[in-house]
């Protein structure tokens, strides 16, 4: 019987990157993995797909509606070749899952393929390709999640379909049905509207990504509203029917009136729920709750001696790098040492066009929490960066504390959002005040000069270019 000083099962990023680092730190690994590919859901079937598709319709829609404004004339009639597109997302994640096998084999980490379940704390059974039974001083849970869906709908994966499916469309729809105003609702929502697809979003919330600041709610959805999707807020979806081709979505709205939609397609994308099939957790001591997540400490400690469980299986958001941080912090325990993550500061991205991106509390929680405080925001219209590639829509807003200054939240939209929040992430883990950031020289002309600016209005309102 092998012998590991770590056994990480599921091999997304939270589970690779733990794998690594415990390598990097002298613990001999094995990478348990019950797909022929490595990465989960993020690098399979989640996040480079997404953005792969994303960036395609960007394309196509840059060459429909805007390269003659730049002076680029194009003969003829432009053309979505969805084949294609499909292609070129594929060979992106083949890229990059062999990405994965490249750093294992160098960080000398077993890879073994099959389901990994517990025989007990120190012992995992593995079924599949590399059957066998292995011996683990410590185990780190990496599972990760699936799509949830509602229990009154059947999700029959070629017309009800999960963002799995999503991603791999042989036509384009008709009539798009979203179930969901979430992140991937309205990422995949947007992609086939730009392909030509009349789409509907139906939300059970009173606005669109509900967990986010209230402004860039509604400031997303204005755009996407006038890129031409459709948006029903506060109703609750009752019934999904399908009848050949068609698909029948019935909701309440806040009037308790039946509403009903048909389309070609049915995206349920209502979120994602914690995935522990067949792992067999109550073997070990493994302690599940009444959401399906293991319950950790703050070290990530299961309720089992030496087991510990990361990303979407545990509480938090379900984001890869969160999870990843977690890997990191896991394996850095695990060889003694003392690592943190200020959950707080882990940012949020929506990867529509334009990008959303947000770190810290919202003006919601500020307000729920008591804390005084106070706002600068600026437009990115009155960039020159943002005039010249004419991405106007979007704002930064910063908001400080009213006593210290020191930054607590900051909420973008706008083109390049989702790396510009980076630096609002940097300037808040030093703990920098709103000043601080606006006494910084950003280049010009960026897009990153709207961080300053909002960080001058948010001191004493002194922008310059407003």
């Amino acid at each position: 019987m092998s012998s590991y000083d770590v056994a990480v099962i599921g091999s997304g990023p939270g589970g690779y990157v733990a794998a690594i680092r415990c390598a990097q730190l002298g613990l001999k690994t094995a990478l348990i993995e019950k797909y022929a590919t490595l990465g989960g859901t993020c690098l399979n079937v989640g996040c480079i797909p997404s953005k792969s598709l994303l960036d395609s319709s960007h394309h196509y829609e840059e060459a429909q509606k805007h390269f003659s404004e730049h002076g680029i004339e194009i003969e003829g009639e432009i053309k979505v070749n969805l084949k294609q597109m499909i292609d070129r997302k594929a060979s992106v994640v083949e890229q990059t899952t062999k990405g994965i096998d490249y750093l294992m084999e160098k960080n000398k980490i077993t890879v073994l393929q099959g389901v990994g379940s517990f025989i007990d704390a120190t012992h995992i059974k593995i079924e599949g390709k590399n059957a066998q039974t292995i011996e683990a001083k410590n185990t780190i849970i990496a599972t990760g999640s699936k799509p949830a869906s509602l229990p009154f709908i059947k999700l029959d994966k070629e017309r009800v379909i999960t963002s799995t499916e999503a991603l791999k469309l042989t036509e384009i729809p008709k009539h798009l049905l979203v179930i969901g105003g979430g992140v991937i609702g309205l990422e995949l929502g947007q992609v086939y509207r730009r392909l030509g697809a009349e789409v509907s979003v139906i939300e059970y919330a009173d606005r669109i990504t509900p967990v986010m600041d209230a402004a860039l709610s509604k400031e997303l959805m204005k755009v996407l509203k006038k890129q031409g999707v459709q948006f029903y807020l506060s109703h609750g979806v009752t019934k999904v029917e399908r009848k050949g081709k068609m698909v029948t979505v019935t909701a309440s709205d806040k009037n308790g009136s039946e509403v009903q939609w048909e389309g070609d397609y049915c995206l349920v994308s209502v979120g994602r729920k914690p995935f522990t099939d067949g792992l067999n957790a109550q073997a070990a001591g493994v302690q599940v709750n009444e959401k399906g997540q293991i319950e950790v400490n703050d070290h990530l400690q299961t309720s089992a001696p030496g087991i510990f469980a990361i990303g979407d299986v545990v509480r938090g958001a379900m984001l890869a790098h969160k999870a990843e941080e977690e890997g990191v912090l896991v394996a850095e325990f695990i060889a003694g040492q003392k690592p943190h993550i200020n959950y707080n500061l882990i940012p949020n991205v929506i990867y529509t066009w334009p990008e959303v991106a947000a770190v810290g509390k919202t003006e919601e929680q500020l307000k729920a929490e008591g804390i005084a405080y106070k706002s600068g925001q600026f437009p990115m219209r009155a960039l020159g960066r943002a005039r010249a590639s004419m991405d106007t829509d979007g704002f930064v807003k910063i908001l400080a504390d009213l006593q210290t200054d020191e930054v607590l939240g900051v909420h973008m939209i706008g083109a390049r959002a989702a790396d510009l929040i980076a630096e609002a992430v940097t300037a808040m883990e030093f703990r920098a005040s709103a000043e601080d950031i606006a006494r910084m020289s950003h280049s010009h002309p960026t897009y990153a000069e709207a961080i300053k600016e909002a960080a001058l209005a948010a001191t004493e309102n002194r922008a310059l270019h407003i």
